[in-house]
């Protein structure tokens, strides 16, 4: 992998979103995959951390956990009304064949005024899905159905 400044960049798609998350750790990679799946939807930056919702997951392989992780936060922001701007992943393990993830995801509940909507995303994709790891990382592809 090249050296990457950003944590993630947007790719073209003819009618979904397609971006590619980076990070040194695979917990940093799901991470900068939250954050891009986000910003697709709206100004995180904009997001003020306000509460924290724990995720615990468990998949049968790892590309599946991202798109597990990925379609819970976005099930969380539905139901809960809660949209996130930082995500902390603080640990993923594989036992007996099976992956798991614990992680919180920060954020406040959604207020249309302050956080105007720009995309809506409506599932998270197996479609183009990439995870590997690279000497510098890992790095992941997602594409989300808009």
């Amino acid at each position: 992998m090249p050296p990457q400044p950003e944590q993630y960049e947007y790719l073209e798609h003819t009618a979904d979103a397609k971006f590619r998350a980076y990070g040194k750790t695979l917990e940093e990679v799901f991470e900068n995959a939250a954050l891009a799946m986000f910003n697709v939807m709206i100004d995180t930056k904009k997001v003020l951390v306000e509460t924290s919702l724990e995720v615990s997951l468990k998949s049968p392989g790892l590309d599946t956990l991202l798109i597990d992780w990925l379609s819970e936060l976005l099930f969380l922001f539905e139901v809960e009304e809660t949209i996130f701007g930082e995500f902390r992943v603080e640990e993923i393990r594989e036992e007996e064949g099976e992956y798991s993830l614990k992680a919180r995801a920060l954020g406040d509940k959604w207020n249309l005024e302050i956080h105007p909507f720009e995309t809506e995303i409506k599932a998270v994709t197996y479609n183009q899905l990439e995870l590997e790891k690279t000497p510098g990382g890992w790095v992941a592809q997602v594409v989300v159905d808009l």
